[in-house]
C-alpha cells in the first residue's frame, strides 16, 4: 500500500511521518527463562493535530495457522519529536509498567533507550530498562525490543516484521 504524507501533518512530525498508519504482522519473543514464542502484532501510529503521535500496540497469541486468537499484551503512549532528530516516547502497559524513552530519529531508523521505568506495586514484571529499534525496511516496519528485569539483564525480548494496512 502506498503511503502519502497527510496534508494537515504538523511539520514537527515530518521525521516520523513514515510511521503513521496501521501495521500488522508476526513476530517472535523470548522470555527471560529462554522460552521462545510466536505472536501476532498490531501497531497504530495516529496523528492528533499536535506535534506528537499517539501510539498503540497489541500482541496476540496465535493458532497453528499464525492467526490471532486472543490478546496477550498491549501498550499505549505518545511519540514526541524534538530538534535535531531527538525523540521522547512515553508508554504505559496495563500490567502496571510505564516507561520514558529518549532516542534519535535517523531517517527510517529510530533507536530508543529508557530513561525511567515506573511500576505499580502489583506489576506483573519488575522491568528495569529497555532498548528498542524501529526501522522501515522495504516498506515494512521492523522492530526489536530488548528488556531487562529484576530477574534478567537487558536481553532480546520481542522482534517483529509488520506490513502497513492503512
Amino acid at each position: 500500500m502506498a503511503f502519502e504524507i497527510p496534508t494537515d501533518l504538523d511539520p514537527a512530525l515530518l521525521p516520523l511521518a513514515w510511521l503513521i498508519g496501521h501495521w500488522e504482522g508476526g513476530g517472535k519473543g523470548r522470555l527471560p527463562g529462554g522460552e521462545d514464542f510466536d505472536y501476532a502484532a498490531r501497531i497504530d501510529f495516529t496523528q492528533v493535530g499536535r506535534p506528537w503521535l499517539h501510539y498503540f500496540m497489541q500482541l496476540f497469541e496465535i493458532d497453528a495457522d499464525g492467526q490471532p486468537v486472543k490478546p496477550v499484551a498491549m501498550e499505549a503512549g505518545f511519540w514526541r519529536p524534538g530538534a535535531d532528530g531527538q525523540l521522547e516516547v512515553v508508554v504505559a502497559q496495563p500490567e502496571g509498567v510505564a516507561e520514558i524513552y529518549y532516542g534519535h530519529i535517523d531517517g527510517a531508523r529510530i533507536e530508543l533507550t529508557t530513561d525511567a521505568v515506573a511500576r505499580t506495586a502489583s506489576a506483573d514484571v519488575a522491568v528495569t530498562g529497555s532498548h528498542r529499534l524501529y526501522g522501515n525496511v522495504n516498506q515494512d516496519l521492523l522492530f526489536t525490543w530488548d528488556r531487562g528485569t529484576a530477574q534478567a539483564e537487558l536481553q532480546p525480548y520481542l522482534w517483529a516484521q509488520l506490513g502497513r494496512l492503512g
